[in-house]
């Protein structure tokens, strides 16, 4: 243990398998006493089991750290309060919230039912609501607290998951609200946008149409190839790094990491415009907007035959 956290106290969700168990088994390692909370749910939220919390606070408690199990589901407001309260309860205090859970419902956005929207925003975007609400009232009575939330690569797009993606992105908006409302208070909220390995990244399905001949172009040793490169646990020192003293000065931002790269998002920023001394019309926008704002733009979703063309 390099003692990064000692004597601090952390809540991690969805931390019984994959990314989350990584983040906890690490925040232990450095020192941090570690709420488990997990639902035991499939990766499409269906069930609910209390063995992968065991199973993490166990291995965590065997190497010497402390640990406490969670079974709530973070898409409850109630759960929030619970985790905050047990942490304060069982350990003293709340130093730490990594916001980490989720689930996938995938469809097209013209076959989507409203439940499959429902549940992943639920999970994700008000999940990470639901405890950041809950441990910033504690946050802010101490002047102290550091937040990391999970957003994806998904959130800048992709094709059939459309409550996925805006869940994700919503989760960049409400990090950098976040950091602005409780940065006063000596709080600070970052975000990453892990690329990993995982059963929502990789499904059975997946695997199984990978040995038949390719999985949207993935073939079995390209998956095999992905989960070497990205182990789920690669994702973890970036986020126990957010969680220490050396990241004081980083807050409302977010990273994307790799098992070999972790870089760093621009905020979003005006590229181009056009102005006027006075209201618009449609005529001006018409010999404005090419002119000065779009020309550069090209639609990258276009049918197949245009494409071609």
């Amino acid at each position: 243990m390099a003692d990064r956290l000692k004597d601090r106290v952390a809540i991690v969700t969805g931390a019984g398998r994959g990314i989350g168990r990584g983040e906890a088994l690490l925040l232990a390692q450095e020192g941090a006493a570690v709420i488990v909370n997990d639902f035991g749910g499939s990766a499409g939220g269906e069930g609910g089991e209390q063995t992968p919390a065991e199973e993490v606070v166990a291995e965590i408690k065997a190497a010497g750290g402390k640990a406490a199990a969670n079974y709530g589901n973070i898409a409850d407001f109630q759960t929030g309060e619970d985790l905050v309260k047990q942490a304060v309860d069982t350990f003293g205090r709340l130093d730490i919230v990594v916001n980490n859970a989720g689930i996938l419902r995938d469809r097209m956005v013209f076959n989507m039912s409203e439940d499959e929207w429902d549940a992943v925003i639920a999970v994700h975007l008000k999940g990470h609501f639901n405890l950041t609400r809950h441990a910033c009232v504690v946050f802010r009575q101490q002047r102290s607290g550091v937040i990391v939330n999970t957003s994806s690569e998904s959130g800048l797009g992709n094709m059939g998951q459309v409550n996925y993606s805006a869940a994700k992105e919503g989760i960049i908006g409400l990090t950098r609200t976040v950091a602005r409302d409780m940065g006063r208070y000596g709080v600070r909220c970052n975000a990453i946008r892990p690329r990993a390995a995982t059963r929502l990244t990789i499904s059975d399905d997946m695997r199984e149409a990978a040995e038949r001949g390719g999985a949207a172009g993935m073939t079995t040793e390209m998956l095999q190839a992905f989960e070497k490169a990205n182990p789920p646990e690669a994702v973890a020192p970036m986020v126990v790094w957010l969680c220490t003293d050396e990241a004081a000065n980083v807050n409302g931002r977010d990273f994307l990491v790799v098992g070999n790269q972790i870089a760093l998002y621009s905020e979003p920023e005006i590229i181009a415009e056009a102005r006027i001394d006075h209201g618009w019309n449609l005529d001006e926008l018409s010999k404005l907007m090419p002119e000065q704002v779009t020309k550069d733009l090209v639609n990258k979703f276009v049918p197949k035959e245009e494409a071609k063309t």
